[in-house]
C-alpha cells in the first residue's frame, strides 16, 4: 500500500506503551482467573438510570438526526453554567464547544494554540494521550517533571527554564491523573505568571473537578488567565458517563468561533438523542454529588488499609479516582513490581513510569473496584510486600 502520514504515523513511537501489564491483566480475568483490576480508570458502576431514561425517551421520539457544529444551544448554556461552577468565572454559552469526550477537547485546545513546528510544556505525571496529541499536531513539547517528593506539586523554577523562544502552551491536570494531586493556589498562580510573562496559552485539564478533595482552583479565574485558558473538560468522570463520549472545551469566544470549523471537519456534531440527555443530565446534577462521595469513601478507605507497610509512602492521592504509591523502597523498578504484584496476587496495578518518568518508582491504584474489593487488595498489596521484603533480604 502507499506509505501512510508521517502525521499518524508519530502518534505512538513503536515498542512498549506501559499498558502491558494492564491488558494481560486483562486477558487473564477474561479467561477465568480471579484479578482484581485496579489499572483502569472507569467507573465499575453505571451511568445514572435518569440519564439512561432521558436517552431512551430521546431516542423513541425520534431525535436521530445532526445537531449544530458547536452542540445544540441549550446543550452549551448547560454546560457554561457547569463550567462557571468549575471554573469561578462567568461564561456565556459562546465561550463553550462542545465536543465527543474530553480527549476530543484537548485535541482541540492543542489544535488551536500549535502550529507544526511550535513547542508546548507538559508537566508530568500526565495522562497516557498527552504527548500523541502533540505529535498529532506536529508540535514538539518537553516534558517538566513535578516530583514525589514533592506530593508531585508543579516546580515553577524548572518549568520557566523549560520555555523556548517558540513555546506557544502549557498543559496541566488537576485533580491529576495518574497521581491523584490537587495543585495547591501557589503553584497555580506561579504557572499563571509564567504564562502571562511569555505570553502562553494555558490548556488545564479539569476532567477530575467534581472530585478534588477540598476546594477546586482553576487558572482559569487567577487575574489575565481567562483570555489565554482553554479548560478541558467531560461528563465522563463528573456524571459517570464514560462510554457517552460528552465532553467540552471553555475559552474566549474567538478561540471558539474558530474552533467550530474544527468540528466541521472531525466530529461533524453530537448525535442528538445522546446531547439531549446530557442536557438534562448536566441540568439536574445527575449523579455527581453520589459520585464525587464514593470516590473520596473509597480513597479515605483504601489509605486507611494501606497504613504502616513498611516501604510505601503515599504521594499526591488527594482527589479524583486514584492513589499513587511510591514503593522504591521495596522495588526501584516500578514495571517489574507491578508485573510480580499480578503473578503472586493477582492485582493488577499501573507501572507508575507508564505515565512519564516522573512517577517511576511508584504504581497508580485505581478506585474503580467497590470499597471490600479495594481494601482486599490492600490486604494482598501487604502480604506480598512483606513477602517481598524478606525475599529481597534472602537474595541481596
Amino acid at each position: 500500500m502507499p506509505h501512510p502520514s508521517s502525521r499518524i504515523s508519530g502518534i505512538t513511537p513503536s515498542g512498549k506503551d506501559g499498558w502491558e501489564v494492564h491488558f494481560d491483566a486483562m486477558s487473564r480475568k477474561q479467561a477465568g482467573e480471579d484479578i482484581i483490576m485496579l489499572s483502569v480508570g472507569d467507573h465499575d458502576f453505571d451511568t445514572p438510570s435518569e440519564t439512561v431514561e432521558a436517552a431512551v425517551k430521546y431516542v423513541r421520539s425520534g431525535h436521530h438526526h445532526y445537531t449544530q457544529l458547536p452542540g445544540l444551544p441549550r446543550l452549551r448554556e448547560a454546560m457554561s453554567k457547569l463550567s462557571a461552577r468549575c471554573t469561578g468565572v462567568a461564561t456565556s454559552a459562546a465561550e463553550i464547544l462542545a465536543t465527543p469526550g474530553g480527549q476530543a477537547a484537548l485535541f482541540a485546545a492543542v489544535q488551536a494554540t500549535l502550529d507544526p513546528g511550535q513547542h508546548a510544556i507538559v508537566v508530568a505525571p500526565y495522562y497516557a494521550t498527552y504527548p500523541g496529541t502533540f505529535r498529532a499536531a506536529g508540535a514538539g513539547f518537553t516534558v517538566v517533571e513535578a516530583h514525589a517528593e514533592d506530593g508531585f506539586q508543579p516546580d515553577p523554577a524548572a518549568i520557566e527554564k523549560a520555555v523556548q523562544a517558540n513555546t506557544r502552551a502549557m498543559l496541566i491536570n488537576s485533580p491529576n491523573n495518574p497521581t491523584g494531586a490537587v495543585y495547591s493556589r501557589k503553584s497555580r498562580e506561579a504557572i499563571a505568571d509564567i504564562c502571562r510573562r511569555h505570553d502562553l496559552w494555558l490548556l488545564s485539564d479539569e476532567v477530575y473537578w467534581t472530585i478534588a478533595h477540598g476546594e477546586h482552583i482553576s487558572p482559569r479565574s487567577l487575574p489575565g488567565m481567562a483570555e489565554r485558558t482553554l479548560v478541558i473538560n467531560s461528563m465522563s468522570k463528573s456524571h459517570g458517563m464514560t462510554g457517552w463520549r460528552i465532553g467540552w472545551l471553555t475559552g474566549p469566544e474567538p478561540i471558539v468561533s474558530l474552533l467550530i470549523s474544527l468540528n466541521l471537519v472531525s466530529t461533524y456534531g453530537l448525535p442528538d438523542f445522546v446531547s439531549r440527555a446530557a442536557i438534562e443530565a448536566l441540568e439536574n446534577d445527575w449523579g455527581v454529588e453520589e459520585i464525587a462521595r464514593i470516590y473520596d469513601t473509597r480513597r479515605l478507605a483504601f489509605l486507611d488499609a494501606i497504613r504502616g507497610i513498611n516501604g510505601v509512602t503515599v504521594r499526591g492521592s488527594e482527589g479524583g479516582m486514584y492513589v499513587m504509591l511510591d514503593i522504591r523502597a521495596v522495588e526501584p523498578d516500578d514495571e517489574a513490581f507491578a508485573w510480580r504484584l499480578l503473578d503472586a496476587e493477582k492485582v493488577a496495578v499501573m507501572p507508575g513510569s507508564s505515565f512519564g518518568d516522573a512517577a517511576a518508582g511508584c504504581i497508580r491504584i485505581s478506585l474503580c473496584q467497590p470499597e471490600d474489593v479495594l481494601r482486599e487488595s490492600a490486604r494482598r498489596l501487604r502480604r506480598y510486600i512483606a513477602g517481598h521484603g524478606r525475599e529481597t533480604l534472602r537474595h541481596g
